[in-house]
This record gives structure tokens, sequence and C-alpha cells, in this order.
């Protein structure tokens, strides 16, 4: 079996590491909270050159929190790609304000000038720029958009960590920047995490401070705030993942390169496309075709695993129905989402089984 995801042989690759970082935490009861937490935040604010760091209880919450943190007029609409996760937008509702959905281009899923220029209005406060699938947005591009129409950008870096835009990694370029360390991430905990980097001081104290039931310190709050913590253990997994983060994301290059190659002349596939100046780090290696449940039965009968991400775009679920989204507004985003299909990538995978699932999607086209 090819897998899609291989998680344990990850683990098995830094057993010593993380059993020595989870047994420390347990041994000190260190929690909720604490050195290893401090100490994750501090490193994962450099790695992505933010000036700040919160750690959350996973990648919703650090939307949510976000959102709420920015102060955005009650009731103001956030542009979000309809290509994504329903996370992007529910993390929009939720906060108080209304979702509108934006189309994205075929060719690599993000939004482009003219996706957003037909969807902005005067009640416009924020776009959501979603780096979805490791490829960057570009923030070039949505840096002027947010400048001529007065917006704050939320970054949701939640399958993009590591990847750059024009040399910046991603998370530090907008207002404020969210990540999810699912364990499927390409920073993956052993369970529900997340956090929130900016560049911005009061914030960053603002974000802390709604994390943690409107509180800096013990008893003294505030305001009314939440409760969403990033514990001392999935602190410590993250810290000692951290330092395998970019060899592993070499590999998901490497691995990407080698699809691209030898799908290049495959009629009937089209491949996922990198803008110049983009670093794209592959959370997933998504192509597109036309036969899309067929081939992925073919792939499965040859015993490898395959995804879909995503089968139905946003403003096509029941739960945004009420928003009668124009089908010209997301046209493109509609149209893909019957032909996407993801196939396995990661640093689990050889080359030879890079080479068995492309040899098996030529095969299907022949």
């Amino acid at each position: 079996m090819i897998k899609f995801l291989d998680l344990n042989k990850q683990y098995q690759s830094i057993k010593k590491e993380i059993d020595v970082a989870v047994s420390d935490v347990i041994s000190q009861s260190a929690f909720i909270g604490g050195a290893y937490v401090k100490a994750f935040e501090e490193k994962f604010a450099n790695y992505v050159n933010s000036n700040f760091c919160i750690g959350v209880g996973n990648g919703t919450d650090a939307l949510e929190i976000a959102i709420e943190a920015l102060g955005l007029p009650k009731d103001s609409e956030i542009i979000v790609p309809a290509n994504s996760f329903i996370a992007s937008s529910e993390a929009v509702t939720r906060s108080g304000h209304k979702v509108v959905f934006c189309d994205v281009k075929k060719s690599n899923y993000l939004p482009s000038r003219d996706d957003l220029e037909k969807v902005v209005t005067h009640k416009t406060s924020a776009v959501m720029a979603v780096h979805l699938y490791g490829h960057p947005c570009d923030m070039d591009m949505l840096q002027e958009f947010a400048e001529k129409y007065d917006l704050r950008i939320i970054e949701d870096c939640a399958q993009a960590h590591g990847a750059e835009f024009q040399g910046q990694k991603v998370g530090a370029i907008g207002d404020v920047g969210t990540f999810s360390f699912y364990p499927g991430k390409n920073l993956g905990a052993y369970g529900d995490a997340g956090a929130i980097v900016t560049n911005s001081e009061e914030l960053a104290a603002r974000c802390r401070k709604i994390a943690n039931h409107g509180r800096l310190a013990k008893y003294d709050h505030s305001m009314e705030g939440r409760n969403s913590r990033l514990d001392g253990l999935q602190a410590a997994i993250l810290t000692v993942k951290l330092n395998y983060i970019d060899s592993w994301t070499n590999a998901r290059i490497k691995m990407a390169s080698y699809y691209l190659d030898r799908l290049a002349d495959v009629h009937g596939v089209t491949l996922p496309v990198r803008a110049l100046g983009a670093k794209q780090v592959y959370h997933l290696f998504v192509i597109q075709s036309e036969k899309r449940d067929e081939l992925a039965q073919f792939l499965k009968e040859k015993n490898i695993q395959t995804g879909i991400h995503y089968p139905i775009a946003l403003p096509d679920l029941a739960a945004y129905k009420y928003l009668n989204t124009p089908l010209n507004n997301y046209r493109s985003a509609h149209e893909v989402s019957s032909k996407l299909i993801s196939l396995p990538i990661g640093e689990h995978l050889t080359e030879e089984e890079a080479a068995e699932v492309a040899a098996a999607i030529v095969e299907f086209y022949i």
C-alpha cells in the first residue's frame, strides 16, 4: 500500500527525541502554559520571521481569535476564496461577520485581482489570504488591493508552513497569520493545536487576552475572552518537529518535481502551477482529471491512496445556501471541484513509490 500519509513512519524517524520531550513534560507536570509553550512560541515566531506568536488550541480557534482581535466593524464583510476548507469561512461568520466568496484561478487555486474586485463592496473590512495546498498567495497584489480599499489582511496558513512569497515566509506578511498544527499538516502535532503570528504588539496582546479568558494575569480579566490553549505536550512535540520541517519540505518539493516531470505529457491531467516568486511547500499535490472518480478507483485497486481537497466548493455547501452567491462569483472553483484529486506526497514517500504512482496514472490514460 502506498499511503497518502504515514504519521507513524515519521514518528519512528524521530522517536527518541519525541519520547524524551513527552517524558520531560509529564515529569514536570507542565501541561498548561509554562516553559515548553513559551519555547515553541519563540522558536516558531523566529521561524516565520514574526515578532510575536501565540499558541492556541487549533487552527480554527486561531482564525476566530485573530478576526476578533482585529476589531473589525460589526457585520462587515470578509472575502474568502471559494476553494478551501470550511474553517476559513466559518471563522468569519462565527466571529460576527459576513463571509463573501470569491473565485480562484484554475492554475493554482488562488484568487486573482479580478476575482477580488468582483466582490469587494463598501462593507468589506478584510480579505483572507488562504495559502491553499501550500502555495502562497500573491501577497504584493493582495497588499495593493487591501491598501486601495483600506482592508486588513488575514493569512490562513493552515497548509503553508514554511511557504514563501518573494523570499518572505507566509504568516507575517499581512496583519495577522494563523496556523493549524493538525496531525496531518506539514508541521503537525499529536492532537489539535494552532498558533497566531503577527508583527503588531498590540494585536498580539489582544489575541493572547482573548485566548486566555480575557486576561494577561491570573484573575485579572479586562475583557471577556475564551479558553484556547496550546498545551505543553503538543508544544514540546512541535518544538522537536520544527527542527525537521525544512528537510521534510525539501522532500515534498523533490517528490512534487518528480510528479511534474513524469506526468507532464499525460493528456487528461492538469498539473499544479507554481507562480513566479513563490515557494510552494506542497502540503497537497493536487491534479485535475475529468475522470477523477474513475482515476481514484483505479489507483485504489493499485493499492495507492488518494484524497479529494475539496469535493464541494464552499458556496455550494448546504451551510451557505442562504447566501445565494451568484455562480459567476465562483465559477472556476465550482467547475474544478469535480476534477480535483490529491496524490500521495510527503517525506514518507520513496522515489520508487512516487514512480509507481506516476506509472499508474500513465497506465490509466493509455
